[in-house]
């Protein structure tokens, strides 16, 4: 799937964030857009996985040369993993199933997707256990299990690695990088930390005034 963005703004209480922001994300694997905090790389993650709107400008969609509607079809196509991932209070398995059984899906098929799910993020041993007594790290992998058991085809990660152990980064990278050995999904990531930057990421990026600068 081909992103193209164009021209985007966006202003939050007079403070300009977004400012003629554009981009084509035309590749499979995984992009990597760094800058400080406050650079306006969240809010650009949001847009584009259309949970917020922009002020002006556009984004379009393609799959092949055709452009996609801009509907419930296509949101589901995309999936956001925030940092410090939000869980319900129940069982790890049951926070990954969730999304699935809104969907509609079978009960057989929801547990074949979800415990491949949880065993490729490394926390198949833990489907049974509270979503809440797991740690910050863990939390966050569980994050990424929920969106890829989805299987969206373009997956946005703000700060997968922020404020979490190295060895929960570790495998966190890791995870990123199986991701893209399988073709999952196109990857679009933030990160401050340009090492990480290096490691993980296809093509690296740098948010600065608002605009996107390779």
């Amino acid at each position: 799937m081909k992103l193209d963005v164009s021209h985007l703004t966006k202003t939050y209480d007079k403070k300009t964030i977004l400012n003629d922001c554009s981009y084509v994300f035309d590749k499979t694997g995984t992009y990597v857009l760094m800058g400080p905090n406050g650079c306006g790389k969240s809010t650009f993650l949001r847009i584009c996985a259309m949970l917020e709107r922009q002020d002006s400008g556009d984004i379009a969609y393609f799959d092949n040369s055709t452009v996609l509607a801009n509907d419930i079809t296509l949101k589901r196509r995309l999936t956001l993993v925030l940092p410090r991932t939000g869980v319900f209070n129940t069982t790890v398995f049951k926070n990954v199933a969730y999304g699935l059984k809104i969907r509609g899906l079978h009960h057989t098929v929801i547990e074949r997707k979800v415990n491949a799910a949880l065993d490729f993020v490394g926390l198949g041993p833990k489907t049974g256990q509270h979503a809440r007594t797991l740690s910050s790290g863990e939390t966050q992998r569980l994050g990424i299990a929920r969106a890829l058991v989805l299987e969206p085809e373009v997956l946005f990660l703000d700060e997968p690695t922020a404020s979490i152990d190295e060895e929960n980064t570790q495998i966190i990278e890791s995870i990123i990088g199986a991701m893209k050995k399988e073709g999952r999904s196109t990857i679009i990531m933030t990160t401050h930390d340009r090492e990480q930057a290096t490691r993980v990421g296809d093509f690296q990026l740098v948010m600065r005034n608002g605009r996107i600068e390779t």
